[in-house]
C-alpha cells in the first residue's frame, strides 16, 4: 500500500467528493422537503422514476437551489443534463467540477 503525500492527497480528494455528496443529498431533501434522511440516499440510486421519485419540477427546484449553493448553473439545454441528474453521484461529480462557490 502506497503512503505518502500522493496516498494522502487521493485520500483528501475522496473525502472531499464524500462530503460534497453527503451536502448535495441534503440540498435535496431540503430543496425539496423529501420526507427521507439525506444519509438514505444512495449515491448510484437514480434521481427520478423508481429511484427517488423525482419529476421534473422537483428538478428546476433543485436547479436553482444548486446554483444559489454553489454557483453552478445547470441549463436543460446541456446535453449532458439526464446524465448529470441521473444520481446522487452523478449530480455531486458536476457540481464538483463546476461550482464556483
Amino acid at each position: 500500500m502506497a503512503v505518502g503525500p500522493a496516498c494522502d492527497l487521493r485520500f483528501g480528494v475522496v473525502m472531499k467528493t464524500i462530503d460534497l455528496e453527503q451536502e448535495v443529498a441534503k440540498l435535496i431533501v431540503q430543496t425539496l422537503k423529501l420526507k427521507v434522511e439525506p444519509s438514505t440516499i444512495q449515491a448510484e440510486a437514480a434521481l427520478f422514476g423508481d429511484g427517488l421519485g423525482l419529476d421534473s419540477i422537483d428538478a428546476l427546484e433543485l436547479s436553482l437551489a444548486i446554483s444559489q449553493t454553489f454557483g453552478y448553473q445547470l441549463k436543460s439545454s446541456d446535453p449532458e443534463i439526464k446524465a448529470i441528474f441521473s444520481s446522487l453521484r452523478a449530480l455531486t461529480r458536476a457540481i464538483e467540477k463546476n461550482r464556483t462557490k
